[in-house]
């Protein structure tokens, strides 16, 4: 199977899928207590987060069955707050004008009594890193822990506490080596260390020649580690470097109806990172088919489960645009 979106539920698709055949995973799945997508029995609306995390273990088990050995998990996860108002087991729903805005829509609007042993309202759940720990207890690699920090995240009336602004995404991989290509992902250096590698007296062509010091250490990048940005300054030639794991990255509203949707922008620094050319790239809550549109995009092939056929419908809309993009272009 490539190349296609099949609505089915993420499990028992997944379970169709033959053994070691898939290059990488990108994907972000309902979370918890957030959002109603009109499916019943949808992953995203157990009763406890342990109900959850098991349902997640147990479709994240399968992908790890089907990825080849060298390949990887980029999971994109976010947390919840315990009975918050329009979230499940929220003490109270949204009012009818607060689910009728467009940015509230799929959210939580029949209230549900918050019920946990030690879970009490008003706490942080802690849904990530119980989630990285649970699947890494199944046999992941628990690889690294990526800060998605949200430049124009959405505002919150909360008095009691500071704004939201950042996600998770987990690394994981299926074996101690995997293939990673930390070139594909590079970052320019600061100003200052562009300075230090260049000297101060640095012209644009003598960058290019010599061969300049970097933490006591000789320089080793190749010249086309440096590159001119929009300023024209000589200082922003610069080598590049390993990519941090702070990635700001803005989100992006969708034309269509589906509100959940991560940037183009941090599925193609996954995809980019774990996968070559060609490579089968799954994700099995594909929604609005955005880890899709990035493979087209940089060359590979996708594969996506959504239990929700009016999503598929979008996702499939939306691919077909970005194949007709990449062959013209």
């Amino acid at each position: 199977m490539r190349n296609e979106i099949i609505i089915s539920d993420a499990l028992e698709g997944l379970r169709a899928i033959e053994s070691e055949t898939v290059n990488m995973c990108v994907t972000s799945p309902p979370y918890f207590g957030l959002r109603d997508y009109n499916v019943k029995e949808r992953i995203g609306t157990e009763s406890t987060p342990e109900e959850y995390i098991d349902k997640l273990v147990s479709v994240f088990h399968e992908v790890r069955r089907v990825l080849m050995p060298n390949g990887t998990l980029w999971l994109n996860i976010g947390d919840s707050y315990a009975g918050g108002s329009g979230r499940w087991g929220g003490e109270k729903g949204m009012s009818e004008k607060q689910s009728s805005n467009r940015g509230s829509l799929g959210q939580i609007k029949v209230a549900q009594k918050w019920k946990h042993d030690t879970i009490k309202v008003k706490d942080l759940i802690g849904i990530p890193w119980a989630l990285a720990f649970a699947l890494r207890s199944d046999g992941w690699y628990l690889r690294q822990d990526i800060i998605w920090q949200k430049p124009n995240c959405m505002p919150e009336s909360v008095k009691d506490r500071c704004t939201k602004s950042h996600e998770y995404i987990f690394l994981l991989s299926k074996s101690p080596k995997y293939y990673f290509d930390a070139n594909a992902i590079s970052e320019p250096t600061s100003e200052s260390t562009a300075r230090r590698c260049a000297g101060a007296n640095a012209t644009n062509e003598n960058i290019q020649a010599k061969k300049p010091r970097f933490g006591g250490r000789k320089y080793t990048e190749t010249p086309e580690s440096f590159y001119r940005t929009k300023s024209g300054n000589i200082y922003d030639y610069r080598p590049k470097r390993n990519k941090r794991d702070v990635w700001s990255i803005s989100t992006r509203p969708l034309k269509e109806a589906h509100f959940a949707a991560y940037p183009k922008e941090l599925a193609e620094t996954c995809i980019l990172a774990g996968s070559k050319k060609g490579d089968l790239i799954l994700d099995p809550f594909i929604g609005s088919g955005t880890t899709a549109v990035a493979a087209v995009e940089n060359e590979r092939d996708y594969l996506g489960f959504e239990i929700n056929p009016e999503y598929a419908a979008i996702a499939e809309r939306r691919i077909s645009q970005a194949e007709l993009q990449t062959r013209l272009f």
